[in-house]
């Protein structure tokens, strides 16, 4: 009887587990049609999404930024972790990073030290250009350290048919150093002057007021989309520049020259010719002195001009003392002021009717060059392309191209100083950016300010120029 009874038992629960098998098995392929997490559509991309980690940090990355953290704030949070994650994944780029390091960060750092600034600012090269000096971004942004035209101008980099000193490391790092002063006497926070880097210092300021704290992490979400994430990747790069041999990076070396001479000219000089004086690759003075657009030092006496040189024994000093000293260059020595190649001032200016202009007809003949054209008229080479509708540098014989050139009027001879009433939320670069021939450094001294801070209601004396 026992026997029996157990026999049915067992048969019973097989046939559950039968039963739950195939219940299981049903419900399992509902649940995996159903199933959100099981993304069916191999074309969609991966959407990331900033939810906050609650477990499974790693400590590790903290205790290191913590070690090397000196005046700026090196927070751990999972917005720095997302790009420590991304920035050690390209161990090529920033193998490239460490090798170009060796010649870059010593200028950027006496920029620095000389403003007494926290050396640390030198990594936002990484995240702004990977520390290339040809660099220009969607927008114009141009440079190792990407200055728009207008912030650029307002600390007194100089931009023409010959230099662009966005691209010069050295005045390049030394107008960011500015900025940073600036920033930091306006905001007080190293974190809030970084992210005024990316996107102004009013657009920072105004996220403050609107979030009503000066903690970059609580000011985020009413920044750009853009510098919500500049401030995590600037954390990033510098970890990760510090502690490459922990992701295995290995160094690459840099082609630049680390020992070199600097010599200033008030000639016009060409770094092709001065390159084969000091019996070099053209390449590498040009590497070395990456402003100037025609490859040609236009030095003048009263304002001289740098000129980087490798470091090489055994040169034919006479040699280079003639290029150096050669006052027949063959070329045209005119200087014409660049205007704006911000990509949204130029779109302004194809979309805006000109008016007190009048419009040339020039017919291209034989040999000339877009470059030729625009020094003849004295015109800029990209207004010249926007006037034309044309995306590149050629031309054709025969073909027509209008020049728009302003109408001359006489006007009384205007005053020394214009004024101007401070807003809420102008800052001096954004101001100096309003008048053709302001600096922050010029408004400054103009109107005796010792800080860059600013009130609402203030008359400033802006000089003509």
């Amino acid at each position: 009887m026992i026997k029996k009874l157990l026999l049915t038992s067992i048969c019973a629960l097989l046939g559950f587990t039968s039963t739950f098998a195939q219940n299981v098995k049903i419900d399992s392929i509902s649940k995996i049609q159903n199933n959100i997490f099981i993304n069916t559509d191999t074309v969609a991309l991966p959407i990331l999404v900033e939810n906050p980690l609650l477990m499974n940090q790693n400590y590790i990355y903290k205790l290191r930024l913590d070690s090397i953290s000196k005046t700026i704030p090196l927070p751990y949070n999972e917005f720095v972790q997302q790009y420590i994650d991304v920035y050690t994944k390209r161990k090529d780029m920033f193998g490239k990073m460490i090798g170009l390091s060796t010649y870059y960060f010593p200028i950027f750092d006496k920029a620095l030290n000389d403003y007494k600034l926290p050396t640390e600012i030198k990594y936002l090269t990484i995240v702004e250009s990977q520390m290339n000096p040809h660099a220009i971004s969607r927008v114009g942004a141009t440079g190792i350290w990407q200055f728009m035209f207008g912030t650029g101008k307002a600390y007194g980099l100089k931009m023409d048919n010959f230099v662009d000193e966005r691209k010069d490391p050295i005045q390049a790092s030394y107008a960011a150093a500015a900025y940073f002063r600036d920033a930091f006497e306006e905001l007080g926070d190293w974190l809030l002057a970084i992210a005024a880097y990316n996107c102004g210092k009013g657009s920072v300021t105004r996220a403050i007021e609107k979030a009503g704290s000066r903690d970059f992490w609580v000011i985020r979400e009413f920044l750009p989309k853009e510098t919500r994430n500049y401030v995590p990747a600037f954390i990033a790069a510098v970890y990760v520049m510090n502690f490459s041999a922990k992701h295995q990076i290995t160094a690459q070396v840099s082609n630049l020259y680390l020992k070199t001479d600097t010599v200033q000219t008030s000639k016009f000089v060409s770094l092709a010719m001065l390159a084969k004086a000091l019996n070099v690759d053209e390449s590498t003075l040009f590497a070395l002195n990456p402003s100037y657009k025609k490859k040609i030092v236009n030095g003048t006496d009263g304002l001289p001009k740098r000129i980087v040189m490798p470091k090489i024994k055994d040169n034919d000093y006479a040699e280079v003392y003639n290029v150096l000293n050669n006052a027949n260059l063959d070329t045209d020595m005119q200087i014409i002021q660049a205007h704006t190649d911000d990509v949204r001032e130029l779109r302004k200016k194809a979309t805006t009717k000109v008016t007190s202009t009048s419009v040339t007809y020039h017919k291209v003949t034989v040999g000339q060059t877009l470059v030729s054209v625009a020094v003849k008229y004295g015109v800029e080479l990209q207004d010249l392309k926007v006037w034309n509708g044309l995306k590149g540098k050629t031309i054709v014989p025969g073909q027509k191209l209008k020049i728009y050139s302003k109408v001359s009027h006489q006007f009384k001879a205007p005053a020394a100083y214009l004024s101007y009433k401070v807003k809420l939320g102008d800052t001096l670069s954004e101001i100096a950016e309003k008048f053709d021939g302001s600096t922050v450094q010029s408004i400054k001294r103009d109107n005796r300010l010792a800080k860059a801070g600013l009130q609402p209601g203030m008359v400033l004396k802006i000089s003509k120029g």
